[in-house]
């Protein structure tokens, strides 16, 4: 019995994969069907449908297409032409999407841009997007203000949805032709030009612009409509900041594709998330993994268990969250999927396979070009055999994911960065033969005996300690485990007179969190090079708008409490509990006194 439930299993997965590549199998690099080509066949077939829901007002998709098109026609009456880039400094609201539409109407090229960005690292993005032209939205009128002595050069300012100091977008716009315009104005543009400029988080310093092309916009917003059976009376509800490739891009293509609606949020809320989901009759939610953990460790709701929602997709949800979640919310279906918004190598979980962010699984290898390379942590590199080439890791061995660029299948292309330095740094060249070239994730996956691929950790995340590697998101999940921390943030810092680095996690706890009983859950859950020595404590996060953890800052302080605001603790060796991290313990860390 269980072999043939596991061929029956086999012939649903191969027969979804094979509609999943149909659904796809006309984008080309080469072809001149562009994004907002496939965005106006969905507004001709369904222009009474809901496209977008917002707060206080509704638009069907012809109402979408008139606002895309008036700006279209006012990117063009001010001066701005194709090839040009125009930065959207904008939050999460109805216009989002309708404004870059527009622009990819006539060729120009937004640049989607953090809107929780401040003063140089908002200038950093508009300088190296090549701005001719910003957006500001008016609830982010003194965040622009704080980033103006930093630009590199004059841009052009127009103020939206309100009043502001700047040239007004809302009136002009008013005053724009709402008609099509014409497709001669992106005549000889094909999809594997420029479509748009997105942003990496900046997770270990400052975001780098990733190109987007036509043809890598359309697999984002199509890769999830057959996984999971969207259609025109399906509603997509987005809580992620639409500058971002997971929420303004595929989350929003599930939609788009099939004449379904946009619900748009301003921002995620977990105590509101529930009552949100039921009163806009939300069906499917894209999720990052942070956002699920979250809405777990919040109180009960009475609607919790009364919403619509079919099916979640996302990335990063943990084993440790994901079968709670899916039975406390009552959610009959999660897609996990792995990828990255500048990488050309993706891989989907649509069988619900617990823990797995992909499969690849060996009769469908020659549809991928991903593969797992044997990777020295403490060198950062690649491990080589006699023959100068990279060595294919086993199942259950931990690798880096790497990408095949090649040139005969749009989806394998990498466009890169902006910057061409940083655009090379992530090619690997001669991998399993000489002139071949590969895209670096920088991500440690392992895989199973079925080609389901696990996540480990991110490449510089993991560190040495005690001539043992130690994965910074087993670490996080153990901790995470105990009742009374919310999240954890781990990571690697060096103690004098020891080789490699020690652990340490900067927690999100309850009050009065219990920390002999967590001492004893640490040393029970994990091997003794795996348990962190110190501790942070704090009652909230510092992530990135995507929800990644910011550990850039937080390595630089390390357990030094002239540095860190935040309670600290040590897992003190000789009385086997955690004592409170003081400026005499850590001198006398310093001075040797103490041995871990």
């Amino acid at each position: 019995m269980g072999l043939i439930k596991k061929l029956i299993g086999e012939y649903r997965y191969i027969k979804k994969a094979k509609r999943m590549l149909a659904y796809v199998s006309d984008i080309d690099a080469k072809s001149s069907n562009l994004v907002p080509d496939d965005i106006e066949k969905t507004v001709d077939k369904f222009p009474d449908n809901l496209a977008f829901i917002g707060e206080h007002s509704l638009w069907t998709y012809q109402e979408f297409e008139n606002y895309a098109n008036r700006v279209a026609h006012w990117a063009l009456g001010n001066g701005l032409k194709r090839g040009d880039t125009l930065a959207m400094f904008i939050g999460n609201r109805l216009e989002y999407v309708a404004i870059w539409f527009g622009l990819s109407k006539v060729g120009i090229i937004p640049a989607l841009i953090n809107y929780q960005l401040r003063g140089k690292a908002l200038a950093h993005c508009v300088n190296i997007a090549d701005a001719k032209a910003v957006i500001v939205d008016t609830d982010l009128v003194k965040s622009w203000e704080s980033a103006t002595p930093d630009l590199a050069q004059d841009v052009q300012v127009f103020g939206a949805f309100g009043t502001t100091p700047f040239e007004s977008f809302d009136e002009a716009l008013a005053k724009s032709d709402a008609v099509r315009p014409s497709r001669a104005h992106r005549e000889g543009i094909v999809a594997g030009d420029l479509l748009m400029k997105m942003f990496t988080s900046g997770t270990t310093g400052l975001p780098k612009a990733a190109r987007v092309s036509h043809a890598r916009g359309q697999y984002f917003m199509r890769a999830f409509v057959v996984p999971s059976n969207a259609g025109p009376n399906d509603r997509m509800m987005i809580v992620l900041p639409l500058y971002h490739a997971t929420g303004g891009m595929c989350a929003v293509g599930i939609a788009l594709m099939v004449g379904g609606a946009v619900i748009v949020r301003p921002k995620f809320s977990a105590s509101s998330f529930w009552d949100e989901a039921v009163r806009f009759e939300a069906t499917l939610f894209m999720y990052v993994g942070e956002l699920c953990r979250f809405l777990l460790n919040s109180p009960p709701n009475p609607m919790e268990r009364a919403h619509k929602i079919r099916c979640i997709i996302g990335n990063g949800l943990r084993p440790e969250v994901w079968e709670k979640f899916v039975k406390r919310f009552n959610i009959p279906c999660v897609i996990e999927f792995y990828g990255s918004t500048e990488g050309n190598i993706s891989m989907m979980n649509f069988s619900g396979k617990v823990g797995a962010v992909g499969r690849i699984p060996p009769y469908l290898k020659s549809s991928s070009n991903g593969e797992l390379i044997r990777f020295d942590v403490e060198t950062n590199t690649e491990i080589r055999g006699p023959d100068g080439f990279a060595i294919r890791t086993k199942p259950g061995e931990i690798g880096e994911l790497i990408g095949e660029i090649r040139s005969d299948e749009s989806r394998f292309n990498y466009d890169g960065y902006e910057s061409k330095d940083a655009t090379q740094k992530k090619i690997l060249h001669d991998v399993f033969k000489k002139g071949d070239r590969w895209f670096r994730t920088g991500d440690l996956l392992w895989r199973d005996k079925d080609g389901y691929y696990y996540f480990a950790d991110r490449i510089g995340d993991t560190y040495r300690w005690k001539a043992e590697n130690v994965a910074t998101n087993e670490v996080a999940d153990a901790l995470s485990r105990f009742d009374g921390v919310e999240q954890a943030n781990v990571y690697g810092v060096p103690i004098p007179g020891h080789d490699g680095k020690a652990g340490m996690a900067s927690l999100v706890v309850r009050p009065k969190l219990n920390l002999d009983a967590l001492n004893k859950h640490i040393h029970a859950a994990l091997p003794p090079y795996a348990r962190p020595i110190f501790l942070r404590l704090s009652h909230e996060t510092d992530t990135t708008g995507t929800f990644k953890y910011k550990k850039t800052d937080l390595v630089k302080q390390g357990f030094d409490p002239d540095l860190v605001k935040d309670a600290l603790y040590m897992d003190d060796p000789e009385q086997g509990k955690y004592i409170p991290l003081t400026k005499q313990v850590f001198e006398d860390i310093k001075k040797g006194k103490y041995r871990f």
